[in-house]
């Protein structure tokens, strides 16, 4: 498991609110160099034991946080790695594979869109080619933009942008891995809790989020048959380049401030639940969604 630094025991005051530097925006998609209060992705604190080695992961969305979190965590964990991540997200994307490889890992860029299906083919592809196969799939990537007018300000160039990225994207992946993954492996979903608490302003991002929980079920019982378990990991509110990117300022500003524990998370408090997914640990776990969300409730 991690060991984070902090700032006290308590875990309300583990990680600093985003707030307590002021409200934050930076231009779509969000970079991880632009933001003032940096996301802690376990640079400094995840503590592998071995617990992925030998293992080759897939990992969407893998530039930065959550998908920078779990790329260290697995790296650590000793895990190969092949990262996707968009085009203009590159600066981000290399400074991951760095740290992967920092690691003594191996580490694939493989900059693109999720959203084409022959780029989701040859993921699968280059990853058989140059880590020798795949047997973890992190279906991480997404695209949110909060409309605050709800579903009169939601226009069908944005509905299908999201639906593309967070569930196409996650059906052909997971199509085209499935056939090749051996007995063992793990496909591990990235869900909401906007899945249960949906928001008028998320209402496409909620959608996709509660499809994936639905996917996740119904493959989960499609391939267990050969040996390949499937789950889902709910992040709660998380601080990373995609929130005030995607936010208004007055919604960065409390983000993650209505959690019990009452702060956002951070992205390496959520890099154990998807190690424990992709390990041994969870061999008797298939078809479960696994809530993050500072206390948040799912149901």
């Amino acid at each position: 498991m991690s060991q984070h630094e902090d700032r006290g025991s308590h875990p309300r005051t583990r990680h600093q609110q985003p707030e307590e530097q002021g409200p934050e925006q930076v231009p779509h998609p969000g970079r991880t160099g632009q933001l003032e209060q940096q996301p802690d992705h376990g640079e400094q604190t995840y503590r592998g034991a071995g617990r992925l080695t030998g293992r080759k992961a897939v990992i969407t969305g893998g530039d930065s946080g959550i998908g920078r979190a779990v790329a260290i965590a697995y790296a650590r964990e000793g895990a190969d790695t092949l990262i996707s991540y968009l085009p203009e997200e590159e600066a981000d994307g290399e400074e991951t594979a760095r740290l992967v490889s920092e690691a003594g890992r191996k580490a694939v860029t493989a900059p693109g869109d999720v959203r084409d299906q022959d780029y989701c083919r040859r993921l699968v592809e280059r990853a058989e080619q140059e880590l020798g196969g795949v047997d973890i799939l992190v279906n991480n990537a997404a695209y949110q933009m909060a409309r605050p007018g709800g579903i009169v300000d939601i226009d069908t160039g944005q509905f299908d942008r999201v639906m593309k990225t967070n569930l196409y994207a996650l059906f052909w992946l997971c199509q085209q891995a499935v056939p090749t993954m051996p007995a063992g492996s793990a496909i591990i979903n990235v869900t909401s809790i906007q899945a249960a608490e949906s928001s008028p302003a998320l209402l496409d991002y909620a959608t996709t989020k509660a499809g994936i929980i639905a996917f996740t079920k119904a493959l989960a019982a499609d391939v267990a048959s050969r040996g390949i378990r499937v789950n889902a990991v709910a992040p709660g509110p998380i601080w990373t380049p995609l929130i005030p990117a995607t936010m208004p300022p007055e919604k960065v500003e409390q983000f993650g401030a209505d959690t019990l524990l009452g702060r956002a998370g951070q992205p390496a408090e959520l890099a154990p639940a998807f190690v424990f997914f992709a390990s041994q640990e969870s061999s008797y776990i298939t078809g479960e969604v696994l809530a993050v969300t500072g206390g948040r409730f799912m149901s």
